[in-house]
């Protein structure tokens, strides 16, 4: 018995009937012998953690754009703390622990520089629009590995892809629209009890708002500290989700109230408000700049990206190379290429 057929038999013994055995999986796109090692789910997590995509997030922006403050959150932090919730979740509730750190770190690959600010630039010039949970997909599917993709599993692909709720229901009635494995919908609740919390955080570090603005509901209900927060959404979900079916995540009607109640006031005092903010019209220019003008202008085409991939549209390679800069690396290219060069006179 190989070491990896050892850990799948140590997950039909001790996981829920309702965890995605790594055994049993779907697949990949295209078959791949087994590892002697590792099971598939754990060959995805780790194909991730060496994307280069994975490493680009350190330089993206979650909320704040391009901090100077060294403890503000970046598209990568968050990633790793919805991670760390998720697997708490799912240890507790005898799930696949590999495959929901796999989703919850591939979750976000997709996202523009400058969040959601170049996010709604590109839905607005891109044909068809465009969003991050589906550049998501496209990065682990196509773009990676020089185009070959990383061949994840269809459990992986099919939880980054179906993450994003926007201001959705977070415990929909309609289970068809959630993902189809547990694993996946607990990386979904992770993401936004991970968020509310580290951004709030931030925009009081930030001077956005103060914590006497935050309601009271939120307050008396779920902490008023951070790690309180976190702690008491967590438990909450666990222990509310074991009362019932483990294929149902649940909340006490209370606890949930009181989430909806932070993310709510968060859209109207910090979310909202930075896309009239003058740095965030300022970055949704230079991305909407950088499109028309790698879209129009061969030459930096030619320069800055080259060929377009076989079957894809002149439009959607531009539109990826721009989704997958870091915040920093777009503001040199749009300075190098819009700002006038100085003339050396001595």
């Amino acid at each position: 018995m190989t070491i990896r057929e050892r850990l799948e038999e140590e997950e039909r013994r001790t996981l829920s009937p309702h965890a995605a055995l790594s055994a049993e999986t779907k697949g990949r796109a295209v078959a791949e012998e087994p590892c002697d090692i590792r099971t598939a789910f754990q060959r995805d997590r780790d194909r991730i953690i060496h994307a280069k995509s994975f490493r680009r997030l350190k330089h993206k922006t979650q909320v704040f754009l391009s901090p100077t403050g060294d403890h503000y959150r970046t598209r990568l932090t968050h990633t790793l703390e919805v991670a760390q919730i998720a697997r708490t979740v799912a240890k507790a509730l005898q799930l696949n622990e590999v495959l929901t750190e796999a989703i919850a770190l591939g979750h976000d690959l997709g996202h523009t520089p400058f969040g959601h600010a170049g996010e709604a630039v590109l839905n607005e010039i891109f044909p068809g629009g465009f969003s991050h949970h589906e550049q998501s997909l496209r990065v682990v599917d196509v773009l990676e590995r020089d185009g070959r993709g990383l061949n994840l599993t269809e459990e992986v692909r099919e939880g980054i892809s179906r993450h994003s709720k926007g201001k959705e229901e977070i415990f929909p009635g309609d289970s068809a629209s959630l993902p189809a494995t547990v694993e996946a919908r607990v990386v979904r609740v992770s993401d936004i009890i991970a968020y509310v919390n580290h951004d709030l955080d931030d925009a009081i570090r930030g001077g956005l708002i103060v914590g006497e603005d935050v309601p009271g509901i939120c307050l008396e209900t779920l902490g008023r500290t951070h790690s309180k927060r976190i702690d008491t959404m967590v438990k909450d979900l666990i222990f509310t989700t074991l009362e019932g079916s483990v294929s149902e995540l649940e909340m006490h009607p209370g606890m949930y109230e009181a989430l909806v109640s932070l993310r709510d006031f968060l859209y109207d005092r910090v979310y909202d408000i930075h896309t009239v903010h003058e740095d965030f019209v300022r970055a949704k220019k230079i991305v909407h700049e950088l499109y028309e003008k790698l879209l129009g202008d061969e030459a930096n085409f030619q320069e800055q990206i080259g060929t377009i991939q076989p079957g894809t549209s002149k439009e959607q390679t531009v539109c990826d190379f721009i989704a997958g800069m870091t915040d920093r690396y777009a503001l040199h290219l749009h300075e190098k290429l819009f700002m006038p060069k100085p003339w050396m006179v001595y």
